[in-house]
């Protein structure tokens, strides 16, 4: 067995899951990643996995291993940069653990992620997330538990992990109603609910009627729900809620947008960015700017404050086509 297999088992083991206390998530993201390298890494060097050294991890091998997702899988830069960042912390940790392979190991470590063009957010407005919320089927059952994760998703943020997540017990009605998630980071977080959200809630947990223990929005059998379930739930309500707002087939719903859309509607509403960085569990303020560069309301408000005296307020309209053709050339 290679010197690499002990450090490999002890970084999972040690780590990951008795240090930091990653999320299965988290675990799943770095054991794929890792299982992908040292299969590309035994081909390149004819060696099994269990017989690989550090020192066979070398820079180029990276590199190369970067670019081998880049082309041959088809990643795009945020997937490649991910599993870089799980390559480099696996290196971080052997630095403690091989002194004698230093200069590898800071060849690696010195691989800078690839730098991409940011994607403005996607969010829905009022009349689509109405439309979305009038989608479920209110007659049946799964219909009447999936407009109430939609409405809770909607409203709070709250992430597909933290969702599915979701006990009986963490939700509290009564006066200063609130929902309590364990979140990224193994951080909890209690975010306030809205009389509607609460009214739809109080319905569906009396005829959901579990133990404290139980999840909140279970399947039939009364197991969890995966986040692929969800993420299949949420594409056949999108699709109905699109008949009544074809809008919303030209977006790619998921519910990542649905918490895109609870901060757009905080932000709208003159909510400062460190709250909202607060409400959605992030652990930066500066995330939360991407909203700000989404939303063209508070840009033409900013503007509108900026206009010279006299002068009359209003986004700029070419009086011609042709014109209109010949200014965007």
């Amino acid at each position: 067995m290679g010197g690499l297999a002990p450090t490999l088992e002890a970084f999972f083991t040690e780590r990951l899951i008795r240090q930091r206390q990653a999320s299965p998530n988290t675990i799943s993201a770095y054991r794929d990643t890792l299982r992908m390298l040292l299969c590309f890494a035994a081909k390149r060097t004819a060696k099994q996995p269990s017989e690989l050294e550090v020192g066979d991890l070398d820079a180029s091998l990276i590199g190369a291993f970067l670019d081998h997702l880049e082309r041959e899988r088809g990643n795009g830069v945020r997937t490649r940069n991910a599993r870089l960042a799980a390559i480099r912390s696996l290196f971080r940790f052997a630095s403690l653990r091989h002194p004698e392979h230093a200069a590898v190991i800071e060849r690696v470590l010195a691989i800078p992620p690839k730098r991409f063009e940011r994607n403005l957010v996607t969010f829905l407005d009022e009349e689509e997330l109405a439309a979305l919320l009038a989608a479920p089927d209110r007659s049946t059952w799964t219909g009447r538990r999936d407009r109430a994760m939609l409405m809770l998703a909607a409203q709070t943020g709250l992430r597909a992990s933290e969702l599915t997540g979701l006990r009986c017990a963490d939700v509290q009605l009564g006066r200063g109603a609130h929902v309590s998630c364990l979140g990224k980071g193994r951080k909890r977080r209690i975010t306030p609910l809205t009389s509607a959200t609460v009214a739809v809630l109080r319905v569906w947990l009396a005829e959901r009627g579990g133990e404290a223990e139980e999840p909140l929005f279970p399947t039939r059998r009364g197991g969890r729900l995966s986040r692929d379930a969800l993420e299949r739930r949420l594409a056949k309500h999108v699709a109905t809620a699109a008949l009544t707002r074809p809008s919303l087939a030209e977006k790619k719903v998921t519910v990542h947008v649905l918490r895109h859309s609870a901060a757009m509607r905080l932000l709208e509403a003159g909510v400062d960015t460190s709250v909202i960085a607060l409400w959605l569990g992030h652990e930066q303020i500066g995330t939360t700017q991407i909203y700000l560069h989404a939303n063209l309301a508070i840009k033409e408000r900013a503007l509108a404050r900026t206009t010279p005296p006299g002068a009359k307020p209003g986004r700029y309209r070419p009086s011609d086509a042709n014109l209109a053709f010949l200014d965007e050339l």
